[in-house]
């Protein structure tokens, strides 16, 4: 479908050899695929570590535009908000190159972009009336799901059994696979939580009675968006109508999605018509997720014919010879889609695999490097240390404190994990939707004399009636509230009143909050500064409704994934789990701790899938090098495994992933190294005494 007749004539004299002369064979069969007015058939792009994969997709939509598609008819989903961002970004700078003046107008027309939870969210609040929701439902972010859930875990007595009831947090991820992976909950248990497989008949009536509590407040959950959104695709009225609003339906990162998104898009597009996703086997890591390889690898099968394949193995990143070690390690893997990545970067430096004797010379010798590739005009951020789970760098950490280097750590605390944030996030969930009791809990404690007993009444009371807040205002004060009671009731009409005053709206919540933040938190004064930047975050959404919708799916790690890093130091280390470093890239990079029980992890051996994912993993941390990477390999590494009695350090071997036969791609090292100098003098003298000996002799 075109999407005017003025842009045709345009379209038609559009020079696509400008759009597609920067693209190599591979990368323009990807972009030319199905191309035009009329849709092509599935097709599935193989895009291997640092080739051009965000170029790539970037280009098909701008290509797909350029030759005719109407912008609004394209459905473009990402693994990020970030991701879509960037995304549009790329194809509004690649259809001004071609389009010129009439860019601007056809690529911001490309509305239908971001992750499958945003678009599932705006969808379903469209349709809501038809699936029977109240379209002011509000979504809950996991730790507001955990303790809605852990209500009805003690409304049930299942915080009071004999034996130990799984927490809340374990209750959540049970309830989440089971959706996401779509397998029934007694095969959910026995695969990944075998010592909760005893509660099986308790767990399904608190998820019964979880749902309800949800439906009752008019809440979603993370989950439900995906859930909610599949199950409209499996009515064929429905799936029909959704997926005839879109021609083109592009998918990235494929490899990360789980059953009930594959399950979406089979439903939108059931014979795969203007059905296109990107993606790597090699690098499925997010199984905790619920994701899973196969469906990236069963891909081709879904349809009849099967999917095209293209397959994009030119690398623009790293250079050959950590290419030929990175391809020897994914060779060994048990299936995937057959690819070895390659590059004219030439190198005569092979990847480092280092022995070092522990976790403190591991870290000595990270830091030397680090130091010395500076001194030679390499920046500190070009260089990274990433590492399997987040405690793997505490030594280094100290020793880069102790040298006073200035690091950041990506993979830690959330931005909207803390106290004020959430606090003033929940005022404004409360006020679009006064039935989330989650919100209101937390909101009515923060008035002074109001415990949890007062605050369930209070709740209680209003959600009998039709209309919340009347009932709120009408309801006697608690006594101990005071001034506090009226002012909490005046800024939650005044927020429901005005939802087109955005982003005021922010400012007067947080005029409210402003004194409780005084009287609970000593660091207010730093608190402030979060609240401030989240006001200026609101700022660049154009409602309350996206605003609170984007954040809880797709959260900012910190103030600094918005406003840039808040150091002082101009340049700094990068310290990463590997998980966190995907589809990022560096010049050096330092892979901690390449040892069994580590990589792969000792927690993840359990299975033949669960091994290969921990493959991919270590493939994923080498593909981050651009032009040096060490892979550190300590004999003796500190576990927090171990018995506290017991000696907590062990003895390891070099990943089972980097067998004998591939020690010809990297070069072998040692470190401390031994000097010319100690060289010559050979080995020192061992000195014996025989003490015991002495000993004895004192008696004698």
């Amino acid at each position: 479908m075109r999407f005017a007749e003025t842009e045709n004539s345009l379209n038609a004299a559009v020079p696509q050899s400008q759009m597609l002369g920067k693209l190599n064979e591979a990368q323009r069969r990807a972009v030319e695929y199905g191309a035009g007015a009329e849709s092509g058939g599935p097709l599935l792009i193989i895009a291997g570590a640092g080739s051009g994969k965000t170029n790539t997709l970037a280009h098909r939509v701008a290509h797909l535009i350029a030759s005719g598609a109407d912008p609004r008819r394209i459905l473009l989903l990402t693994f990020s908000r970030r991701a879509a961002t960037e995304m549009g970004g790329r194809v509004r700078r690649i259809c001004a190159e071609t389009l010129g003046a009439s860019a601007g107008t056809l690529a911001d027309a490309l509305a239908w972009s971001g992750t499958f939870h945003s678009v599932g969210a705006r969808l379903l609040r469209e349709y809501a009336p038809v699936i029977g929701l109240d379209p002011d439902f509000t979504i809950h972010d996991r730790e507001d799901s955990a303790d809605l859930l852990n209500l009805a875990r003690h409304d049930l007595g299942f915080s009071k059994t004999e034996k130990r009831f799984p927490t809340k947090a374990t209750c959540l991820a049970i309830y989440s696979r089971a959706v996401n992976s779509e397998l029934p909950l007694d095969e959910v248990l026995g695969q990944a939580f075998p010592w909760c497989a005893g509660w099986s008949d308790e767990l399904r009536a608190l998820f019964a009675s979880y749902v309800e509590a949800k439906q009752a407040q008019n809440i979603l959950d993370y989950d439900d968006l995906l859930l909610y959104w599949a199950q409209m695709a499996v009515e064929p009225a429905l799936a029909a109508e959704m997926g005839g609003r879109f021609d083109h339906v592009l998918v990235d990162e494929y490899q990360d999605t789980n059953r009930l998104q594959a399950s979406i898009l089979f439903g939108l597009k059931p014979d795969g018509r203007g059905l296109t996703v990107v993606g790597d086997d090699a690098q499925s890591i997010y199984s905790f997720r619920a994701a899973t390889v196969r469906n990236i690898l069963d891909f081709p099968a879904q349809f009849s014919p099967p999917a095209a394949i293209v397959t994009l193995d030119r690398n623009y990143r790293s250079t050959q010879p950590i290419l030929a070690a990175a391809n020897g390690v994914i060779g060994l893997a048990k299936e995937r889609f057959t690819k070895n990545l390659w590059t004219e970067r030439a190198s005569a430096q092979r990847p480092a695999l280092v022995v070092v004797r522990d976790e403190g010379d591991q870290a000595q010798y990270i830091v030397e490097q680090v130091l010395e590739a500076r001194e030679s005009g390499e920046k500190l951020k070009s260089q990274a240390v990433l590492f399997r789970a987040s405690h793997h760098s505490g030594p280094l950490e100290i020793e880069l404190t102790r040298r006073n280097i200035p690091f950041v750590k990506f993979g830690g605390l959330k931005f909207l994990d803390s106290a004020h944030v959430k606090d003033l996030l929940a005022l404004l969930r409360f006020a679009r939707n006064p039935r989330d009791r989650i919100s209101g809990f937390r909101l009515l404690q923060l008035l002074p004399g109001v415990g949890p007993s007062t605050a369930r009444r209070a709740l209680d009371e209003i959600g009998a009636g039709s209309d919340p807040l009347a009932a709120l205002a009408s309801a006697p004060p608690p006594s101990k509230s005071g001034d506090h009671w009226p002012a909490f009731v005046a800024v939650l009409q005044d927020l429901k009143q005005r939802p087109a005053d955005w982003p005021a709206e922010v400012s007067r919540a947080r005029a409210w909050y402003q004194p409780h933040l005084e009287r609970l938190h000593e660091d207010a004064a730093t608190r402030q500064i979060d609240l401030v930047q989240l006001e200026q975050i609101a700022a660049t959404y154009p409602s309350r409704e996206r605003f609170l919708t984007e954040l809880t799916l797709d959260p900012p790690d910190a103030t600094s994934a918005e406003a840039g890093v808040p150091l002082l130091d101009e340049d700094y280390l990068i310290l990463s789990t590997i998980h966190s470093a995907k589809g990022q890239e560096w010049k050096s990079v330092f892979v901690l701790n390449v040892v069994d029980g580590c990589i792969p992890s000792d927690l993840a051996t359990g299975t033949s899938a669960e091994i290969e994912e921990e493959r991919r993993l270590l493939y994923v941390a080498m593909t981050r090098a651009r032009d040096r990477l060490h892979l550190m390999v300590p004999q003796r590494f500190f576990t927090h495994g171990q018995h506290a009695r017991g000696d907590r350090h062990v003895y390891a071997a070099r990943s089972r992933f980097i067998p004998d036969d591939l020690g010809a791609l990297f070069e072998p090292d040692a470190w401390p190294r031994v000097t010319a100098e100690a060289a010559a003098t050979g080995p020192r003298p061992q000195v014996r005494v025989d003490i015991g000996a002495r000993m004895r002799g004192m008696w004698r």
